[in-house]
């Protein structure tokens, strides 16, 4: 609502708006109260019954976080620093390529017939199962060669006068963001599977920076392509088109002149595709073991036999909440810029 429509309104509407606001940031900014003042109470103080007020309800310790950096409560600093490690990695190679393939959208004209489509999953599935049970390959093997050829095939097959109706950009963007409508949980399992026959084959993939990473970064790519189409299409292509005038490389075009002129909506994609790593928590299950252990991994694992401990997990997820709020706070202003040129249009 804006300040011109709150003029025409009424005192009373004004109290109701008022009151309606400040239900919703108690209701939003509750739970996060209740995380601090938990991870600062003995557990006597959080099973004796709820307390609400430092110092005036209970007596503030700073035990929860000494047993955390201490390695009770699991390898606090090994996890802290594989998910920075990984958060950060899997954020900026997820918003390089999701960038390149943003601009590419924007700026130039694809168009893919279906029936390639159809011929690139039909040879990959035909082929796989073809190599796999005639020709005595492995799985692995079998996975290295049908899908490469199945590629070619495609590629080959889109440039035939196939019949069928023929994809535009906007069916590609469509298809990069439909790849979040997957329910997590299939995804996870069949990325398990493939990690195990990839590990058959030499190279191990679960609980390892690269597997986990890769995962994040196919996992993150569809909302940075999203995202950064609409801040691309934002800005002024006659700069581009006079660079052009000038026999200017595409690649220098796009690393000299876009990329500087949408470095706003870059930090900001970046900031949302690193929180969304961050707290991720299906993938980190099923694709790590110990080593490569993230975050919400031990702040999920703070129980014991007497049940759920509170104390220690309010602790531990105040810790791993902190960061993202000091580099939100930190970078607001060039994240708020961000968002308002990608809602231009």
């Amino acid at each position: 609502m804006s300040a011109s429509s709150l003029r025409g309104l009424s005192p009373w509407s004004r109290r109701l708006i008022a009151l309606g606001c400040f239900a919703w940031c108690l209701i939003t900014v509750f739970p996060l109260y209740w995380v601090v003042v938990t991870a600062f109470k003995t557990p006597p103080g959080v099973v004796g019954g709820p307390t609400y007020i430092p110092f005036v309800d209970f007596t503030p310790t700073l035990q929860p976080f000494i047993d955390l950096y201490q390695g009770i409560r699991g390898e606090f600093f090994r996890t802290f620093l594989n998910s920075t490690m990984v958060g950060f990695s899997a954020a900026l190679i997820a918003t390089a390529i999701g960038a390149m393939a943003a601009y590419a959208l924007v700026r130039f004209e694809f168009k893919v017939r279906l029936g390639a489509g159809l011929v690139f999953f039909g040879l990959a599935l035909g082929g796989y199962l073809a190599f796999n049970t005639y020709l005595g390959l492995t799985r692995p093997q079998a996975l290295l060669l049908a899908f490469p050829l199945a590629l070619i095939s495609a590629i080959i097959a889109n440039r035939l006068p196939l019949p069928g109706p023929i994809l535009g950009n906007e069916d590609i963007l469509f298809w990069f963001v439909s790849q979040r409508m997957f329910p997590p949980i299939v995804v996870a399992f069949a990325l398990y599977l493939l990690y195990s026959e990839i590990g058959r084959f030499g190279f191990q993939l679960i609980d390892s920076f690269i597997g986990l990473t890769l995962c994040y970064v196919a996992f993150s790519l569809p909302i940075v392509v999203w995202l950064m189409r609409d801040f691309f299409e934002t800005l002024p292509i006659e700069v581009e088109e006079a660079a052009m005038v000038d026999n200017v490389p595409s690649w220098r075009i796009f690393l000299g002149i876009v990329v500087p002129m949408s470095m706003n909506g870059l930090i900001a994609t970046f900031m949302i595709t690193l929180a969304f790593v961050w707290n991720e928590f299906l993938f980190a299950l099923f694709l790590t073991n110990s080593r490569w252990q993230t975050l919400p991994i031990l702040v999920a694992g703070q129980n014991s036999q007497r049940g759920d401990e509170w104390w220690a997990i309010s602790a531990a997820a105040l810790v791993a909440i902190v960061p993202m709020m000091v580099m939100a706070a930190l970078l607001s202003r060039m994240m708020r810029s961000g968002m308002l040129l990608g809602a231009i249009k």
